[in-house]
């Protein structure tokens, strides 16, 4: 757990794949385990507790023992819709919680130190919002969410259609906390079959530390 404020880990795994060729990306294995076994891996013991995002039938995540909430936005309204369901959630099973953190189910290599890399930059930004970056790009899913904006997420995804998560930080404030991109970029998903075989590749050279 970690020693940053209490924060509650959401894994996104209601995309659709498309890329992918369907299914579920996060149930794809790498090394010896799935995708989403390397996720949990490394986010759980920065996190009072975990939660899956997914869409369907929830059984076939049945033996990671998380719960599992889908979106109560329809027509795949994307990643904003599955943080929303995830603050809801936290608002009626873990109110004691003020925090959430989303990581995307499909990147296996999440850095040791997420969470209170992006409590300290929303901190020292004075901001309610944080996400990660790395290699010149910003991971908007990669993020650090206040309850407290949850009426104000669902207003923009309800009324206003807003689907992009950069539109509606932005609203608000949104710190950056960045990662080198070398050896391995901490936020490498497997988007593509090919992406599989470079995740193998590179999860020899990932410190284990």
């Amino acid at each position: 757990m970690t020693d940053t404020l209490p924060t509650l880990g959401l894994l996104l795994a209601g995309g659709l794949a498309r890329r992918m060729g369907g299914g579920d990306k996060p149930l794809r294995t790498i090394a010896g385990k799935t995708i989403l076994a390397h996720v949990i891996e490394r986010l759980a013991p920065q996190c009072e507790s975990l939660l899956v995002n997914a869409n369907g039938d929830p059984a076939r995540f049945a033996d990671y023992g998380l719960p599992v909430v889908a979106d109560r936005v329809p027509d795949f309204a994307g990643p904003l819709a599955g943080i929303l369901a995830g603050l809801d959630w936290m608002a009626a099973n873990r109110p004691e919680l003020d925090w959430l953190v989303s990581v995307a189910a499909d990147t296996p290599f999440i850095p040791h130190d997420l969470v209170a890399r992006l409590h300290e930059a929303r901190e020292a930004e004075s901001v309610p919002l944080a996400c990660a970056a790395s290699g010149g790009w910003t991971h908007p899913v990669m993020g650090l969410w206040p309850v407290s904006l949850r009426e104000d997420l669902r207003h923009a995804l309800t009324v206003e259609d807003e689907r992009k998560i950069d539109r509606w930080t932005a609203r608000h404030g949104c710190a950056r906390a960045e990662w080198p991109a070398v050896p391995v970029d901490p936020f490498f998903n497997a988007n593509k079959p090919d992406d599989l075989a470079e995740a193998e590749r590179l999860f020899v050279t990932l410190p284990r530390a």
